[in-house]
């Protein structure tokens, strides 16, 4: 089955920053150690890229999302928009980039947002709200929603528990996404991770609003169907209502993307579903 991967992260130096310029996300190594090992083997970055890149051939891939970042102002750190957009032309039109700006920066981050759009050719916007320390409904963002709006791109917005140490969960809460769908009903969102443990709530954001989709990024699929998880609601409603609105991502290198795939089409959902899911979904949001 034809796939794309909404999240993935290329192992080249420009687009991983060493650990020491990420200390604020230091605890994720410890939630996703296992899962981590799991993917990622110890190689030098040539045989690690080539080794990415055959893993999406063999997969029969589309199309990878790859994600700039800017959290300067909060933590002094950036993945480079210029470097994400190198990379997807250096490999090709399976790779789509998504921009990174911080909010924090005022009129400079809506300069950057068309420059990386307009010039750059990238085709989305990622903002981690979490890592910005600021909440998806804080007014600052309101201007680069807008210009998303105008630009015609969705926004990637982290819609979860986050597991830094040094920022609040509660940037994260899907709630203050429904706020923002009832100011901008025209902005695509993808809304990722799928809001633990607030995903009913997430559903309930999405199923009001029609242009909000979930992406089902840094979590085992296997767990949606796993009693008591939390993540049931979305076996149940991605199944039925919500069934074009959920999109895979692996989120690599924080799982093995062939294990994510494997585990999607284990689930018990119609094959359609599946489908949609592991490629229609995305390919319809991101107007490919």
């Amino acid at each position: 089955m034809t796939i794309i991967d909404y999240g993935s992260t290329p192992p080249v130096a420009a687009l991983n920053p060493s650990s020491e310029r990420k200390a604020h996300l230091a605890n994720y190594r410890r939630v996703y150690r296992s899962s981590e090992t799991a993917a990622v083997q110890d190689m030098d970055e040539a045989d690690a890229l080539r080794q990415y890149l055959q893993a999406y051939d063999a997969l029969d891939t589309a199309h990878v999302v790859v994600k700039a970042r800017d959290v300067e102002t909060s933590f002094d750190l950036k993945i480079r928009n210029e470097d994400v957009a190198a990379f997807c032309k250096r490999h090709g039109d399976r790779f789509i980039g998504f921009a990174g700006v911080d909010p924090l920066k005022g009129m400079e981050a809506l300069r950057e947002l068309e420059y990386a759009v307009r010039e750059l050719k990238l085709k989305g916007l990622n903002i981690q709200c979490f890592e910005n320390r600021i909440a998806i409904n804080d007014p600052r963002l309101y201007p680069l929603y807008a210009k998303c709006i105008e630009l015609d791109i969705p926004v990637n917005l982290h819609c979860s528990i986050n597991f830094s140490t040094q920022s609040l969960m509660r940037y994260g809460h899907p709630l203050q996404l429904d706020e923002v769908m009832v100011h901008f009903p025209e902005l695509r969102v993808i809304a990722s991770p799928p809001g633990w443990p607030w995903v009913q709530e997430l559903v309930g954001v999405a199923w009001r609003h029609p242009n909000v989709h979930i992406g089902l990024v840094a979590v085992r699929p296997k767990y949606l169907n796993v009693a008591h998880s939390g993540y049931e609601p979305l076996m149940q409603y991605g199944n039925t209502v919500l069934q074009d609105r959920i999109i895979f991502g692996s989120a690599w290198p924080m799982q093995p993307v062939s294990r994510a795939v494997e585990e999607i089409e284990a689930l018990p959902l119609k094959d359609a579903v599946k489908r949609k899911w592991l490629h229609d979904n995305a390919k319809s949001v991101l107007r490919l």
